[in-house]
């Protein structure tokens, strides 16, 4: 076997995947390096290089060698662990077997051993290991059916086909082996639909497109095996620096005696440069380095409540919920804009056959006995069709009177599903006798045929001129004179056949825009009932089509066929000629009916989609399909409804056209949005609008807007993407389609630029991968529709309902939690740090601290990260399921009220004056005080721990006034931090840790003299209260005077928790609308003619 390929040999010679980012041996250094590089870890290596200078530290090295150890070593084992999983990840994927040619034989191989130049053998249901051209199949002339639900999310089969030179080698192990041929073709890119490439054998060249190739990540089906070639394998600190400066000039200067300068200091000047650094040290625990080990933690605890919410764990395919990232927990609560796909997100791309008019009459509602419409469920009786043998047992239809008219003969009911039977690109698969597989090009073509197929009319065989068709137990042989092929123009396929009895007949279907205008005028009674059925069907969301025939003449249709081989094969505008010569014969058509299919919402959609717009969140949808199926499905999911007051279509061809549209559109929601005064027309005419932020915009109403890849393409350009996004944002609905992979991610990236909020991605296919990427959070929804979107978004469920969840409750909660601990966090830390600032005033600036050093270095990392973290972990305003029924609790997060920079000054504020009064309260106490024996206690060492035990205490009374949702572990956290804190005080100032560590415990005897002293402890019972009090006062007159529209919602919780709940009503989610959906959404043009091919499938068909 020779086998040469070009332009890939530098790409990699195995098939390995690597997402991993260290080994045992790098992990130390590369770990380290990447922590060194945030600017946090940096900082504080910073200030112990400053605290190992003795004339400028006043604190021991230890005080920040401990936390910053700790917090690396936190950091570096979460490291670890996301590294092993991925490499874990790596291994499973790298170990799959495949079978691999060499040496004339099939042995098994690792994918990771793949090369390029190998050929490898795949089976049914097997993943293609790598991207290969194919050789060789089983099925008829190398036919493979892949399915690319991994790549683009689309479960429909695609068909590829190998080169006729390569299809002879089949599966002869000796002519594989002999195969010597050269492979030119361009470098791998992202582009799934497109290849170009040679191939080189026996001096002949053949040409290679995307046809010929098998991609990494497809599945083959329907194929017993096939064979392919491997192608691709701070101002404080300065403000006590200049006191500390006067102060040494004024007073320092006359006590050197008692107070001397350090060594090297010689002026009150370089004093208080040293100074300076000094209080850099000190004043750090502002923003002390557990900050940052305390916010992974949390990230980390609320990332495994998802994991382990059983409320989202998808039990049909094993699929719970994952956090796949940990970092972005908090902005879940914070989501303005949803970004959606459409197939396989909010609908399971199932189409089932439903609904049908036939002659007049609508088919498939089922009604009791008083003649009154019921709801289907699933405890409705099904039609029977154990009569039909060929029957497929899955299909599900409920209205028996249409058996009764096919089993009774009825000629109409006949003619229209021995039409649905012939007219279609279907291939047809048997390997069983009566065990039919129908390959269908689109799922809803699939749909038609086997209803046709259930209720009697069963689609066999098909060779390229015939089609078998059992009728009713008879088998029929059809002729078939010609496909008359889809495409976007003309909405319709057709068929012409003869029949056995030698009847001419051409069947079609199409969208019924289009198909009423071909009709005779003879059907205008009939056309006006089935545009009642039709307005009904597409009022519950169905996909409609019409169905209507023709009996040709004979002479005629000879006439039109010769011309028809004539334009067929002519080499200029052949397109044209076909297209006048379909329009000809397409006249005069005789209308059948309607049918109508259900493209499946995912369980929960439009009620997800309902609580979601509640919340204030608006939804984008981008899809690769048409405008018809598109608004189809954003009126049965509920983003598009009738209440609506205008819904805008942007579909201009030229950049002049969408400008105008959109403006009109604008234009009609605010018409104030054009005055010279407007805020933002203001606001751009001043500066450049590349760096500006759109304020939000309220339209006069509720609308929606739809507009086409097309359109969007010019909307997107530099001049008009303003225009889109103010007219686009004012909307409550916005559906994008027919866009392509890269217009989705730069939809959301145009949202990100010029909207101040917080975007969301949600998809399930390789075509969503872009658009996951850039939203600031990508959602990838897991299970049959592939994996690529999960692989690349931050968070994955199995189904869109799973959002709601996400968003309001686990979202709502990681914010509020997550904005509760950084309020906490700055006000004990502002409380603790600005008690040096004011003791400074009394020290002669001196960078003295107020507290011992075992207490500075414990007061973060162990007296006060638990009740926090606990707090942080637990609390809950409210249970889920409120934040379920009151979506409206979202809306602050969205608007970042719980934490921004007016809560940030309030925290500095409180922070300031509880330091004020742990500071002076306690000063005040000390000041000249004596024992109750008369023994003096006012000295350095008493206040000090008087000051630090006001401070605990008085930020654990804090924590329990922030605590919402108590539990036991709060309890815990909270009294046993305090306990903690008295057991280690007196420890470490006991007598016998004096007589050990001397020079490291020098607070001897403080505790037992100190806190044994009834004005002691009255003077931190007044302290808690002046630090307490304020904020007592002004949270309940705040909620009493001025309630947030949060405060309300949550009164009416309170109240509604004292009474049961009434049953919410089941409602079924309709709409009425004269809105009709388009054909065949995923067909595509050209498959007709692959059909018919003789070149393609000879005259092999089977004819049972």
């Amino acid at each position: 076997m020779g086998v040469f390929l070009t332009e890939r040999q530098s790409m990699g010679e195995n098939n390995t995947i690597k997402t991993s980012k260290y080994n045992f041996i790098t992990f130390l250094p590369l770990n380290l390096f990447e922590q060194f590089q945030r600017i946090a870890n940096a900082y504080f290596l910073f200030l112990l290089i400053l605290q190992l200078i003795p004339q400028i530290s006043s604190l021991a090295w230890f005080t920040t060698v401990v936390p910053l150890v700790l917090v690396l070593a936190v950091s570096g084992v979460k490291d670890a662990i996301d590294d092993f999983n991925r490499h874990k990840s790596d291994k499973h994927v790298n170990n799959r077997p495949v079978q691999v040619l060499i040496n004339g034989r099939l042995k098994d191989e690792k994918w990771m051993n793949v090369q390029v130049g190998d050929i490898i053998k795949l089976e049914n249901n097997n993943f293609v290991t790598a991207d290969l051209l194919l050789l060789s199949s089983s099925e008829p002339h190398s036919l493979t059916y892949i399915e690319t639900a991994e790549l683009d999310g689309e479960t429909n089969l695609k068909v590829k086909q190998a080169l006729t030179v390569t299809a002879e080698l089949g599966e002869d192990l000796q002519k594989l082996t002999e195969f010597n041929g050269e492979v030119k073709c361009e470098a791998p890119n992202n582009k799934l639909d497109k290849f170009t490439g040679t191939l080189t054998l026996r001096g002949e060249k053949y040409a290679l497109d995307n046809e010929k190739m098998l991609l990494r990540g497809c599945t083959i089906r329907n194929t017993e095996w096939c064979f392919g070639l491997v192608i691709y394998a701070g101002l404080m600190c300065l403000i006590l620096a200049i006191g500390n400066g006067i102060w040494e000039y004024e007073k320092g200067y006359y006590f050197q005696v008692y107070l001397p300068w350090a060594e090297g200091v010689n002026s009150a000047s370089y004093s208080a440069f040293l100074m300076f650094w000094s209080y850099v040290i000190i004043l750090n625990t502002v923003v002390p380095i557990s900050l940052y080990v305390s916010v992974e933690i949390i990230r980390l605890g609320n990332s495994f409540y998802i994991d382990w919410d059983r409320k989202m764990y998808y039990p049909l395919n094993d699929t719970p919920a994952q956090a796949r990232t940990t970092t972005l927990n908090e902005e879940l609560g914070q989501i303005k804009y949803i970004f959606s796909d459409k197939t396989g997100t909010l609908t399971q791309n199932i189409m089932c056959f439903n609904k049908c008019s036939i002659n007049g009459k609508s088919y498939g509602d089922v009604y009791d006995m008083s003649g009154q419409r019921i709801e289907i469920n699933e405890n409705t009786e099904k039609v029977d069709f154990s009569h039909n043998p060929l029957a497929d047992p899955k299909f599900a239809f409920y209205d028996h009177s249409l058996v009764e008219a096919v089993k009774l003969g009825d000629v109409p009911t006949h003619r229209f599903f021995r039409l649905l039977s012939l007219c279609h690109t279907v291939m047809p698969e048997e390997k069983k006798e009566g065990n039919l597989v129908y390959q269908a090009q689109s799922p809803d073509e699939g749909a038609l045929v086997t209803a046709a197929r259930n209720f009697g009319f069963v689609f066999r065989a098909r060779t390229p001129e015939t089609i078998t068709v059992v009728e009713m137990g008879e088998t029929k042989i059809y002729k078939l004179l010609a496909i008359l092929d889809f495409n976007n123009v003309r909405k319709r396929m057709s068929v012409i056949v003869r029949s056995p009895e030698g009847d001419l007949t051409l069947y079609c279907k199409g969208a019924d825009t289009i198909l009423y205008e071909l009709l005779n005028p003879s059907c205008d009674s009939l056309k006006e009932e089935t545009t009642e059925h039709l307005n009904e069907f597409a009022g519950e969301g169905l996909r409609t089509l019409v169905v209507a025939y023709k009996n040709l003449d004979e002479d005629y249709f000879q006439d039109w066929i010769r011309r028809h081989h004539e334009a067929s094969t002519a080499l200029e505008g052949r397109e044209d000629k076909l297209s006048e010569l379909y329009e000809e014969i397409e006249k005069d058509l005789m209308l059948l009916g309607a049918t109508a299919i259900e493209d499946k919402l995912q369980d929960g959609v439009p009620q997800t989609i309902e609580t979601l717009a509640k919340a204030n969140i608006k939804i984008w949808v981008l899809t690769g399909d048409k405008q018809e199926t598109a608004m189809n499905i954003g009126y049965s999911c509920n983003l598009l409804n009738d209440d609506m007051e205008d819904v805008f279509i942007i579909e201009g061809s030229t950049s002049d056209d969408v400008l105008n549209e959109l403006r009109n559109a604008r234009k009609k929601m605010k018409p104030d949005s054009f005055l010279d005064s407007d805020e933002i027309n203001v606001q751009f005419e001043k500066s450049s609008k590349n760096s500006k932020v759109l304020p939000d915009e309220q339209a006069n109403g509720v609308y929606g807007l739809v507009i086409t890849g097309h359109s969007l393409a010019y909307a997107l350009e530099g001049n008009l993407e303003l225009e889109l996004v103010r007219t686009a944002c004012m909307c409550k609905v916005v559906i994008c389609c027919r866009v392509t992979p890269l217009q989705k991610a730069q939809v959301v990236e145009l949202v990100k630029k010029y909207k101040k909020a917080v975007t969301l991605a949600i998809g399930d296919g390789a075509n969503d991968v872009s658009m996951i990427k850039t939203a600031h959070i990508g959602v990838g929804i897991s299970g049959q529709e592939g994996m690529q979107a999960v692989l690349s978004s931050d968070f994955s469920f199995a189904q869109f309902r799973y959002l709601q969840r996400l968003l309001l409750v686990h979202g709502r909660w990681s914010y509020i939690r997550m904005c509760k601990f950084l309020k906490y966090f700055f006000y004990k830390n502002f409380a603790f740090t600005l008690v040096h600032f004011w003791y400074g005033f009394f020290s002669g600036f001196s960078a003295q601290t107020v507290y011992d050093e075992w207490f500075i270095t414990l007061y973060n990392l162990v007296y006060t990260s638990l009740p926090v973290l606990g707090m942080s972990l637990f609390d809950q305003d409210v249970e889920d399921r409120w934040s379920m029924l009151f979506p409206q609790l979202y809306v602050p997060g969205q608007q970042n009220l719980y934490f921004n920079k007016v809560v940030f000054v309030k925290c500095m504020l409180q922070g300031i004056y509880s330091s004020l009064i742990l500071f002076f309260i306690p000063y005040g106490a000390m000041y000249n005080a004596v024992r109750s024996d008369g023994k003096a206690i006012a000295d350095y060492q008493s206040f000090a721990l008087m000051a630090q035990t006001c401070l605990l205490i008085v930020v654990s009374v804090q924590i329990g006034l922030d605590t919402s949702y108590w539990t036991v572990v709060n309890q815990f956290f909270i009294w046993g931090s305090l306990s903690v804190y008295f057991a280690i005080t007196f420890t470490m100032y006991s007598d016998g840790m004096y007589l050990i560590f001397t020079a490291s415990f020098p607070f001897i005897g403080t505790a037992r003299n100190t806190l044994s002293q009834p004005s002691v402890w009255l003077a931190i019972f007044l302290s808690i209260t002046l630090c307490v009090l304020p904020v007592v006062g002004f949270r309940f007159l705040k909620a009493q005077l001025k309630p947030t529209p949060s405060d309300k919602i949550l009164l009416k919780i309170k109240e509604a928790k004292k009474r049961p709940p009434p049953p919410s009503p089941k409602r079924r989610l309709r709409r009425t609308s004269t809105r009709r959906s388009g054909y065949a959404f995923s067909h595509q043009h050209g498959f007709g003619a692959l059909i018919i091919c003789v070149l393609l499938l000879g005259k092999a068909g089977r004819v049972n």
